[in-house]
């Protein structure tokens, strides 16, 4: 059996759960003093623990207010990652080499330390290193929030006594959906034969097929690939007998949800969260994402980095961790454009309602054997893109049944030939019939009405510029 490691301490998730209970339904007042009082102890954290905010923050009265302090850019956050964390054995190469091994997904970095990997969607990947103190945050938000704001449909899944879930993701690597599965099996050993993961890069029969024998009650993957799965449940290849579908990932649009809904007969229940915050918003039973604004701040900003009112949707989005003081994210660049709420939600929490406009890519439906259509999903593509080919900045843009178009911007012919041999060697898996891949060289990949770059899109779109 794997030992717990220190990444988990009971009494400190349980002092975290109380207070993430009570905080649910706290006066907005109190929220807010709450979250002040993090923000404080996060800056004075970051100020004196790591070298890069030590700079950043270098001048700045303890008082400033948070639109005060620069905005942190991925690349150059990742460019600066031994300056940027607060432990001098979090080094760049022992963290991406963790990464690199599959066995260990889901165990602890130095035995203390879970790590996830980010997609390349926004041009490089992350990685965000994540410690007890917040893990211990993200466990209790996903656990009690959602019952705290739909009480009734927080259980439509089953207790975590009776939980019977499918992950169907990107499993092969440390992404945080995947980590979260895992280390949620090793530190409950009762839930290993209750929770289990599912790829969504292998060929459709055998997923169909494994999910058939599994019969789960809850099934919890990105919008994209449950809408495929719904196609096939109403097909009859896909026979499951669900109580939920649980989404996120993905930017899930209405018409997906009622789709979604009537194909597996039975509510949907999303949630928002990403590889630098695991849990920022849980699903009320009126159908709105409530942001955790006790421990993580959101901030709609403009193209020019302007706050932009309630009401209004921004054109990206600052976020500030204030869960995780080993690598601190403050007004962190997220990219997704997002709008809160002007008034508050007909539910009643306290947590302000929030829409978000994330990565949207297109499933691809292509020609295979015996004039049946096959579904390429958009993040089976990316993670081929990304771990087969080594490329994160690129775009799909079909053509027709048989035909996609490579747009990655000017770059060595090595490059090409690696997408092409990862993308037809996946497309025959999947039984897609003689794939024609058109290069596009003097067109650089466009961004989409997300402000991310839409990687993958499907005949006829032009949400990616094409």
């Amino acid at each position: 059996m794997q030992s717990i490691g220190s990444d988990f301490d009971p009494w400190r998730s349980a002092a975290v759960a109380a207070d993430v209970a009570a905080m649910a339904h706290a006066a907005p007042a109190a929220i807010a003093a709450t979250r002040a009082r993090r923000l404080a102890a996060l800056l004075s954290a970051a100020r004196t623990g790591t070298r890069l905010f030590a700079e950043r923050l270098r001048g700045l009265p303890d008082a400033a207010p948070l639109s005060a302090l620069p905005v942190l850019r991925k690349d150059d956050w990742m460019a600066r990652f031994e300056d940027g964390v607060a432990d001098a054995a979090l080094t760049r190469a022992a963290v991406r080499a963790f990464a690199a091994d599959p066995a260990r997904i889901g165990l602890p970095l130095q035995g203390r330390y879970a790590v996830f990997e980010s997609s390349g969607s926004s041009g490089s990947p992350g990685l965000f290193v994540q410690d007890a103190a917040a893990l211990a945050v993200y466990d209790a938000l996903e656990a009690l929030r959602p019952l705290a704001l739909d009480p009734q449909g927080a259980w439509r899944g089953g207790s975590p006594w009776t939980l019977r879930m499918a992950f169907v993701g990107a499993i092969e690597g440390h992404f945080a959906s995947q980590v979260s599965v895992q280390r949620l099996r090793r530190l409950n050993p009762w839930l290993a034969t209750a929770l289990r993961g599912f790829s969504i890069l292998q060929p459709l029969p055998d997923l169909l097929a494994a999910l058939n024998h599994w019969q789960p009650r809850t099934l919890a993957t990105y919008p994209t690939v449950a809408v495929m799965l719904a196609a096939e449940q109403q097909r009859g290849s896909l026979r499951l007998r669900l109580q939920e579908v649980r989404t996120g990932g993905e930017t899930l649009g209405e018409a997906q949800r009622t789709a979604i809904e009537a194909a597996f007969g039975c509510p949907l229940r999303n949630s928002y969260g990403a590889s630098e915050f695991l849990a920022m918003a849980s699903e009320c039973g009126h159908g709105a994402l409530h942001l955790n604004a006790d421990w993580v701040i959101l901030e709609p900003v403009d193209r020019h980095g302007h706050a932009v009112p309630p009401g209004e949707l921004s054109h990206g989005a600052l976020l500030t961790n204030l869960a995780n003081h080993v690598q601190p994210l403050i007004r962190y660049d997220l990219g997704d454009r997002i709008r809160v709420a002007a008034q508050p939600c007909a539910c009643g929490s306290p947590l302000p309602a929030i829409e978000v406009l994330g990565r949207h890519d297109d499933a691809l439906q292509l020609s295979g054997a015996q004039g049946r259509d096959v579904t390429l999903l958009p993040l089976a593509l990316a993670t081929v893109m990304e771990d087969e080919a080594g490329v994160f900045d690129f775009q799909l843009c079909q053509r027709d049944a048989h035909t996609l178009a490579l747009r990655l911007g000017p770059g060595e012919a090595a490059r090409r030939a690696r997408c092409h041999e990862a993308l037809q060697r996946y497309a025959r898996t999947q039984g897609v019939r003689a794939l024609r891949l058109l290069d596009e060289p003097d067109t650089l990949p466009q961004r989409g009405r997300s402000g991310k770059v839409q990687r993958v899109v499907a005949g006829g779109s032009r949400r990616g510029g094409t």
